[in-house]
């Protein structure tokens, strides 16, 4: 049995991704790797599960996409899609000059 721990997780990408699964720490860069493999992908939009809390997620997902290169627009989710705990993101399609 091996003992090692792969140093990165390949996770498939889907239009959605819920940052639950990963450590607060970390949720910047996840999102940050995710929108790049979302516009590689070819996706126009996705969604970011943040959690509803007290909002401390939230807002730094929402700084980050403020000033991301490759985020045109983001919103509310709609309620039926995880309302204010989840973030739509419209993104800049593949090849737009940053």
């Amino acid at each position: 049995m091996d003992d090692e721990t792969p140093d990165e997780v390949v996770l498939p990408i889907e239009d959605a991704i819920d940052l639950h699964a990963f450590a607060p720490k970390d949720a910047r860069a996840v999102v940050d790797s995710y929108l790049e493999a979302a516009v590689e992908a070819g996706f126009d939009e996705v969604r970011v599960v943040h959690g509803r809390g007290i909002g401390v997620q939230r807002e730094a997902i929402r700084a980050l996409l403020a000033r991301h290169p490759l985020v045109e627009s983001f919103r509310d989710a709609p309620p039926e899609r995880g309302g204010w705990g989840a973030t739509i993101v419209r993104l800049k399609a593949a090849g737009t000059p940053i």
